[in-house]
């Protein structure tokens, strides 16, 4: 069968749902969820975020030059679901949503004590791309819970239920399929 082909578009899916945290000075922190995420560099560890200019989050990054990025859980998709949909403009999505801003070691943006993972970032680079402007942050520290830290020190995210997002859709993780380089890795004489 012949593949059918459609117009330029986005099709690498599934991608992350993480919650972003943002706040200017004297005003309330606010939340925004996103998609359009991910790494860009090692070391120095970088990350990106993609917002359009016309959400209330994005003015709130870019005079601040600083974001949280939370990563969301099963638990949390309710919440991640809502901070997508609804405007900072018009409600506080902490108090909405009970959950809980914690101060950050190094930027002036809360982070949310529900999530496992919390990645403060400074703004490096902003990137007009046409409908959305990337974001690339410098990682300045990571908050992990501890809870999901095995006895040897290992952190296990995937305890921690995470969520991706694929077409309008949000999807747990449910089984491991194999581990990095295994497609290689020689196996044990007996």
């Amino acid at each position: 069968m012949e593949k059918e082909f459609w117009k330029a578009g986005n099709m690498l899916y599934p991608i992350p749902a993480v919650m972003v945290t943002c706040q200017r000075e004297g005003e309330r922190p606010n939340i925004i969820t996103i998609g359009w995420t991910g790494t860009v560099c090692t070391n120095p560890a970088m990350v990106y975020i993609s917002v359009r200019p016309e959400r209330y989050s994005y003015d709130m990054i870019k005079e601040s030059g600083e974001f949280i990025i939370n990563l969301t859980t099963k638990a949390l998709v309710k919440a991640a679901d809502y901070c997508g949909v609804k405007s900072g403009r018009n409600t506080d999505k902490f108090k909405d949503m009970k959950l809980t801003p914690v101060t950050g070691k190094f930027v002036k943006v809360p982070m949310i004590k529900e999530s496992p993972v919390n990645i403060e970032c400074k703004v490096k680079q902003i990137l007009p791309l046409g409908s959305h402007h990337m974001f690339v942050g410098e990682v300045l520290g990571v908050h992990i819970n501890p809870q999901y830290l095995n006895k040897t020190g290992k952190f296990e995210l995937n305890k921690a239920e995470p969520v991706v997002y694929s077409h309008g859709e949000y999807y747990g993780l449910d089984e491991m399929m194999g581990t990095f380089g295994y497609s290689v890795k020689k196996r044990k004489q007996k």
